[in-house]
């Protein structure tokens, strides 16, 4: 084969070329120290490179977290903090205020400051972080967690899903906890009621007083009490009584004490039944010698057979009509008629009734939609004053009767737990109310302090367990952060590996490169110069 000058000269020029573009590309490697500078220069590298600066990227993000999720958390620890100090004066407040020899103008003076807590523990709850989200609604951040309703009492407006944010591949720590499951979940001791056992035209003189009970063990409370009442305390004299259940039985025996009692002294006339505390109050007036009438033979007469019903509180429930309803019909009141029903069908959000042709209805979980499914269904009978679904029996009215297309909301309040600001807002009423001279509002305001105390001090619990879950994710942030910060040294000494030179190398190979252009430029300059004038 023959080959003409133009192939030798065109050959000789893409070599040196070639060779020139090496020893640029080597001495950019040398002065910059990088190796992969494109895909094309190591493209399983290259790869690698990509994929280890992506997760460089996110462990920055999530780096970027931690410091969010650690401000968040540290701002709501001192909120509560804050809150639980609150709580602490309120309940050495509500000490106070049960003491005896208290006036109404003491009282009237206390229940200002307990106004003013109440004030300062609403405007806690209702915080706002630096990016003037509220902190404790949960996922609703742009609602306040409560609003304070017409009749004083407070109304959770939040959810129970806390905003979280990611750490890691695999975890993510919540920014706080909700107003929620801090407070809507703290125990009412408060739970239970006493009512004196008249028969006409018997009425109730004070004499003898049952406190309404306070809760001293939740899981007594829960197994036992609620299943045998409401029970019956009968006096037998002005030191005895026997307790029997909703069958009759006696378990006085199950009471320490045996049924006895010593209303003289200090703690010796309380009754601990199933979990609930019943303090027993005697009040008998004088003799003729103007002397206070004490436990024995004259007082026996007085007490003997006064009869006590000792029971669990009910829960209450509001019905609204629907303004659009087509007849003017009225469901009201609310009785819980098959306690085993309401307690697995009766939803906590509340209940839709909706009317159907004939009497017909059904019952619809709230928040009621198009997809709704019924959860009860029954027929009001023709001339029928009440319905029962759920295991709640309501009122209805019969002129007129409900129409087909009626509807009602119905929503209920139990009992089991209470809000720290609605256990505010009542002492504070409780300590407005004028009691002096007043068996009847001294034995409530007692009952109230008591109850607000047990309260109180359990808001105060779930306060300190929300602060140290708080603190225990502080903790594991420290220790993510740690992490985070040793994956990235690792990707970044790995990615060093991979994207850069060895300095050693690259000299040898930028000396090779120079010593096979300055060849390629040899030999170019004699094919060039080449002729066939050459040879004569």
């Amino acid at each position: 084969m023959r080959i003409s000058t133009q192939q030798y000269f065109e050959t000789s020029s893409a070599k040196y070329q070639s060779n020139y573009s090496s020893v640029v590309k080597a001495q950019d490697q040398a002065t910059t120290g990088i190796r992969v500078q494109t895909a094309a220069d190591d493209p399983v590298a290259a790869a690698r490179l990509l994929m280890l600066q992506q997760q460089k990227d996110m462990l920055g993000q999530f780096n970027g977290n931690i410091d969010t999720l650690k401000n968040s958390l540290t701002t709501q620890d001192s909120v509560l903090e804050n809150i639980n100090i609150a709580i602490q004066r309120a309940s050495e407040l509500a000490l106070k205020a049960g003491n005896v020899g208290i006036s109404d103008a003491d009282r009237k003076s206390t229940a200002a400051e307990i106004g003013a807590i109440e004030d300062q523990v609403l405007g806690l709850l209702n915080t706002k972080d630096s990016s003037g989200n509220y902190m404790f609604s949960g996922s609703k951040t742009d609602t306040p967690p409560y609003a304070r309703n017409n009749d004083g009492t407070y109304s959770y407006q939040g959810d129970d899903t806390p905003l979280s944010l990611k750490v890691a591949e695999n975890l993510s720590v919540a920014m706080g906890n909700t107003a929620k499951s801090m407070l809507e979940s703290s125990a009412n001791t408060g739970r239970t009621q006493t009512a004196p056992i008249l028969v006409p035209p018997a009425v109730d003189d004070g004499k003898v007083t049952v406190s309404a009970g306070l809760i001293a063990a939740n899981s007594n409370y829960d197994s036992s009490f609620s299943d045998g009442q409401p029970y019956k305390l009968t006096f037998t004299s002005s030191t005895q009584y026997v307790v029997t259940d909703n069958a009759g039985k006696d378990i006085t025996s199950e009471i320490p004490g045996n049924g006895t009692f010593d209303a003289t002294k200090e703690g010796g006339s309380s009754i601990k039944l199933r979990g609930v505390k019943f303090d027993i109050g005697l009040n008998l007036g004088k003799d003729a010698l103007g002397k206070d009438i004490l436990p024995g033979a004259p007082a026996d007469a007085i007490v003997k057979d006064r009869e006590f019903s000792l029971s669990v509180k009910p829960d209450t429930f509001s019905v609204s009509r629907t303004p659009s309803n087509p007849s003017t019909a009225q469901l009201s009141g609310g009785t819980v008629s098959d306690p085993a029903a309401y307690a697995s069908t009766f939803p906590n959000s509340g209940v839709i009734v909706k009317f159907g042709a004939a009497g017909a209805y059904d019952l619809y979980a709230q928040p009621y939609t198009a997809d709704s499914q019924s959860i009860a269904s029954g027929t009001l009978a023709a001339g029928a004053t009440s319905i029962t679904a759920a295991g709640v029996t309501f009122d209805v009215t019969t002129a007129p009767a409900p129409a087909a297309g009626d509807q009602f909301s119905i929503g209920a309040t139990s009992n089991k737990n209470e809000n720290v600001l609605d256990t505010l807002s009542h002492l504070r009423k409780i300590l407005e109310t004028p009691s002096d001279g007043n068996p009847a509002a001294q034995k409530e305001l007692k009952d109230v302090v008591a109850k607000s105390i047990g309260n109180l001090t359990n808001a105060y619990g779930q306060i300190d367990q929300a602060r140290g879950s708080l603190g225990a994710r502080l903790n594991g942030l420290d220790i993510q952060s740690k992490e985070n910060v040793s994956l990235d040294l690792a990707n970044t000494t790995t990615m060093s590996a991979l994207g850069n030179v060895d300095f050693a190398e690259a000299a040898i190979n930028l000396s090779l490169q120079q010593t096979m252009l300055q060849a390629s430029q040899l030999a170019f300059v004699k094919i060039s110069q080449l002729s066939l004038f050459n040879k004569m």
